[in-house]
């Protein structure tokens, strides 16, 4: 293996124990710093997680000189602000999606990765896991024909009422938390589809006491070569379903869990022949994610995502929230 990445994380968010701490430990990289708001927590963080050192502030860590890579998975509204303090600090950036809180924020971050010339990459860790390639293989092999339509529908259990997510002013609400998978998603199959989707409508519903905040969203796309597409997100469901459904002109093929692949690593594609069932592994999404992360960084290997797939996940998000009767989000002030 080549030299470890040495990561630093912001935050001391419980997320970040599945997302990158235990793949950091499968894969032989170091997380050298935490921080976070309160000193306490970020201590309490790094002793569970054998974190090397606390940093005393966001802005102390970013400027460790052995801190490479910033791990950023603070709330919504912070993505932007701190990759931009990271990026023009020299780091290398994995940001927690979506990476800024409006296109015009992703714009401006895309800019300060270009300038930096470091890997900046937001972390749609699906994409990485074979699920998520057999569902692209499988379209692409012509076994269930032409496209022809896709749903993707990301939906949890309510947050408590005083949960980030709910927050308009640090950026929350479903499609940020959610429907940003089922967008990414109908986004990633436009090879097969002659070329990228463009939003067609979307209704919304908003949640009780937290005016402008989306609880949930549907959006309908359209793709040049013909086919459509549904986009569909709910943060107060009565369970949690993260599936995506692609139908062909002969037959289709369902992942019943894209989003966390190692909870559910079934495909199942159905034709004319019959139905079958393949299994591709319960090793976390996010692990193949940090191992793709660390071999565009120690040897330019290439990556499916960057600044530019993010400024065009934002412009997407925008316009389906405008569609279905919001605001895009703001910035944080």
């Amino acid at each position: 293996m080549s030299e470890p990445l040495r990561i630093g994380v912001l935050g001391a968010a419980r997320i970040s124990g599945s997302s990158l701490i235990g793949p950091a430990r499968a894969t032989g990289h170091r997380v050298v710093a935490v921080a976070a708001r309160d000193r306490a927590r970020a201590e309490a963080y790094a002793a569970e997680h054998g974190v090397e050192r606390v940093a005393g502030s966001y802005a102390e860590l970013i400027a460790d000189p052995e801190v490479e890579v910033v791990y950023n998975p603070l709330a919504n509204g912070l993505h932007g602000p701190w990759n931009l303090a990271a990026l023009a600090a020299g780091k290398h950036v994995l940001s927690e999606k979506p990476s800024a809180s409006n296109a015009e924020e992703a714009a401006e971050v895309r800019e300060a990765a270009a300038k930096a010339g470091t890997v900046f990459m937001e972390a749609f860790h699906y994409l990485f896991h074979p699920v998520t390639r057999r569902l692209h293989e499988v379209l692409a092999s012509g076994e269930i024909g032409e496209l022809r339509h896709v749903e993707a529908m990301v939906a949890i259990q309510a947050p408590a009422d005083t949960d980030p997510r709910w927050s308009l002013p640090l950026a929350g609400g479903a499609v940020m938390d959610l429907g940003c998978y089922s967008l990414h998603a109908l986004r990633m199959l436009a090879p097969w589809a002659g070329g990228a989707p463009r939003l067609v409508s979307a209704r919304g519903g908003q949640r009780a006491g937290a005016p402008g905040v989306d609880e949930w969203l549907d959006a309908d796309l359209a793709f040049p070569g013909g086919a459509t597409g549904s986009a569909r997100c709910h943060m107060a469901y009565d369970g949690l379903e993260m599936s995506c459904r692609i139908i062909g002109s002969r037959g289709e093929v369902l992942a019943p869990n894209f989003v966390l692949p190692h909870r559910d690593d079934r495909v199942v594609v159905r034709t004319g022949d019959g139905e079958r069932t393949e299994r591709l592994g319960t090793r976390s999404s996010y692990t193949y994610q940090l191992e793709a992360f660390a071999d565009r960084v120690r040897g330019g290997a290439p990556l499916p995502l960057d600044a530019d797939d993010a400024v065009t996940t934002m412009t997407l998000i925008d316009a389906a929230y405008r569609a279905a009767g919001f605001e895009p989000r703001p910035r944080v002030s």
